[in-house]
């Protein structure tokens, strides 16, 4: 095949899967014209013929309509337009993801699509108004994380925070934080790096987001005797909001309505055992902290902590604290 016949063959696929789709046709006159004007490619209908039976021997699903409206399309492509839908979404609808990067991913999946089509994922985009993180360097992060751990090497960072001037600084006063690295999990709209804190000695998790100057040092991961049998989804389900606290099983006394909110919180494999006709008793492991109680009187008095004592009392103590804040 000559040279320009590769590269007609090749712009041609370029027409059809920019240009079409099953609303959306190209007759052969229609390809020949764009092929001449974009492209400075003269060419016949008999060699777009040719050309699209070449490239559905190649596995391009190319659909052809007869009739009084004759012309070629994409028939079928590696994700529907549906899909890219919920992946836009899903971009746009992620807090980790800056409000430029959002655009650029956006754009990218357009171009999976037909130009009309792509519009639809554009249109998508003014939607929604969620706030976005303006940490650029979180995909560094990421990469240097999975780089860590694919390595077994412990990594540095300074850890950042707000400040009531709406200013980020390093907390602890830039000092380093060395920890190993073992898993990358999304709660609540956020990434996570999960770890272990030698100093500490114990299980930690940190904002992607708010983390800065990563890198990875040659020292080996430590952690591996805690993380042997630890279960990412059950510690996401224990940590409200990943703020840290005391891992404690605590039991609830909810009534009945309020089983879909449990279930969705903690998952079907708990138990819940029923006290009466209304209610239901379940423990369930969580970590105890301000988070947790106001998850708990968010949901109203459907739902009380029956265990243990401490718990209780925590509970009282963090009500009539919020309560004399208004005294």
């Amino acid at each position: 095949m000559a040279e320009n016949e590769k590269l007609t063959i090749l712009h041609l696929m370029d027409l059809l899967l920019d240009r079409t789709d099953h609303d959306h046709i190209m007759t052969a006159d229609m390809i020949c014209t764009a092929l001449e004007k974009e492209y400075d490619v003269v060419c016949s209908r008999k060699t777009v013929y040719r050309d699209i039976a070449r490239l559905k021997e190649y596995g391009l699903k190319i659909g052809q309509l007869r009739g009084s409206t004759p012309g070629y399309y994409i028939e079928k492509r590696p994700f529907e337009l549906a899909e890219l839908k919920l992946l836009v979404d899903a971009v746009q609808s992620s807090k980790f993801i800056t409000e430029q990067k959002s655009r650029e991913l956006i754009k990218k999946l357009g171009k999976l699509t037909s130009q009309e089509n792509s519009k639809q994922l554009q249109r998508q985009v003014y939607i929604y108004n969620r706030p976005k993180t303006i940490n650029d360097a979180i995909y560094q992060n990421v990469d240097t994380i999975h780089d860590a751990i694919r390595e077994n090497r412990q990594v540095t960072f300074r850890y950042l925070e707000w400040t009531m001037k709406k200013e980020l600084r390093q907390r602890h006063e830039g000092r380093l934080y060395h920890i190993s690295p073992w898993s990358l999990t999304w709660d609540d709209e956020n990434y996570y790096l999960v770890g272990y804190d030698q100093e500490a000695e114990k299980i930690k998790h940190y904002r992607v987001d708010k983390i800065q100057d990563i890198s990875v040092t040659h020292d080996k991961r430590l952690g591996r005797e805690q993380f042997r049998d630890f279960d990412l989804a059950a510690y996401a389900k224990k940590t409200f909001g990943m703020y840290g606290g005391e891992d404690t099983r605590v039991t609830l006394l909810c009534e009945e309505q309020l089983a879909g909110v449990i279930i969705d919180r903690f998952g079907k494999d708990i138990m819940m055992i029923p006290k009466d006709e209304h209610t239901f008793s379940v423990t369930v492991l969580v970590t105890v902290s301000p988070q947790f109680f106001g998850w708990i009187t968010g949901i109203g008095t459907g739902i009380r902590i029956t265990g243990p004592e401490h718990v209780k009392a925590a509970y009282k103590a963090h009500l009539q604290n919020v309560e004399g804040m208004y005294a």
